[in-house]
């Protein structure tokens, strides 16, 4: 089960955006997501004509390492750590390490 999943508000510990805010927009691959408004470069860009793109530079969004980040806990206002727990029915949740409080409705 995925810890940080799409759509989720995460909170960046190390790196230059330490400390900012954003909603995953999707995960790369096992251990990268995409955040928004994180981990922001400046790329260059060969314009596509076929594709009606310009060229130029063009700012976007890298992804950024798992272990970088870490979700938002609304109630305590910080980062926190998740953990996973399974349900009488077999079903598994993830929780935040610090309350308990279950994240997945």
């Amino acid at each position: 089960m995925e810890r940080i999943r799409k759509g989720d508000s995460v909170v960046v510990l190390t790196g230059r955006d330490k400390g900012k805010r954003g909603s995953v927009l999707r995960r790369t691959d096992k251990d990268h997501v995409l955040v928004e408004g994180i981990n922001r470069v400046k790329k260059h860009a060969k314009p596509n004509p076929m594709k009606g793109q310009p060229g130029g530079i063009v700012d976007k969004e890298m992804p950024i390492h798992i272990s970088n980040i870490a979700l938002f806990n609304q109630q305590t206002q910080k980062a926190d750590r998740v953990g996973i727990k399974a349900l009488e029915g077999g079903r598994k949740v993830r929780v935040f390490k610090s309350n308990g409080e279950q994240i997945d409705a």
